[in-house]
């Protein structure tokens, strides 16, 4: 039986939450190394580039107007307003990368995970939980990127998200950056080797077996 596999099979959209300075850029980029067919979900929003941010890298950027026209038109898998922003996953690229065997994360909130979930049920939520307020705080503050009003509204905006985080399908803690790694790892694993996900190579192994001519001594 060939060893080979002549079919692609399908990715694996996993969705990632959390509240704002978590760690999860930081998570998905480690992880991604370890992957080479997973890859950031490139969305797109409404909010102007921060310094050194590119378009189409971090992010697609794009005025109300075009975001208005994109949901109306239906482009979305899910989308947001957050902050008074707009934020959203666009559906073709979406498709044609799982469709071609590409595995991609979501960095979404719990609005998007609950759309994704309604929309897309095979996708695979996962939310990270700080150790506790006082470090995510401190995290916010290191990143210096947002004015203190924006810090604010991000602490209290956490309260609503961890509320939601019984929803997902994996929950755990990012403490220590290497052991949180290791679980995101861990899952994305696990959930790519679930038969279900696997027909293709499921099915080639199948048919070896059933196909072999067994073999016994004589006596």
């Amino acid at each position: 039986m060939s060893s080979q596999h002549n079919q692609t099979e399908r990715g694996v959209l996993f969705v990632v939450s959390g509240p704002s300075g978590v760690g999860k850029s930081t998570l998905v980029r480690r992880v991604m190394e370890k992957f080479p067919d997973l890859s950031f979900s490139v969305s797109a929003t409404t909010r102007a580039p921060r310094k050194g941010e590119q378009d189409g890298v971090h992010y697609h950027y794009l005025d109300v107007e075009q975001f208005q026209k994109g949901l109306a038109e239906g482009l979305f898998l899910e989308h947001a307003e957050v902050y008074g922003r707009y934020y959203g996953t666009l559906l073709k690229p979406t498709e044609e990368a799982l469709a071609e065997g590409r595995s991609l994360i979501l960095d979404i909130d719990l609005v998007g995970s609950r759309q994704i979930r309604t929309s897309f049920p095979e996708a695979v939520h996962i939310f990270i939980l700080p150790p506790d307020r006082t470090t995510l705080e401190r995290r916010l503050r290191k990143r210096a990127t947002d004015s203190e009003d924006v810090i604010q509204r991000r602490l209290e905006e956490m309260d609503s998200q961890l509320s939601g985080c019984g929803e997902y399908d994996y929950v755990f803690v990012n403490d220590a950056l290497d052991t949180a790694v290791a679980t995101l790892k861990g899952i994305i694993r696990a959930e790519k080797a679930r038969v279900s996900r696997c027909p293709n190579l499921v099915a080639q192994w199948s048919h070896g077996i059933e196909g072999e001519e067994h073999v016994t001594s004589a006596p």
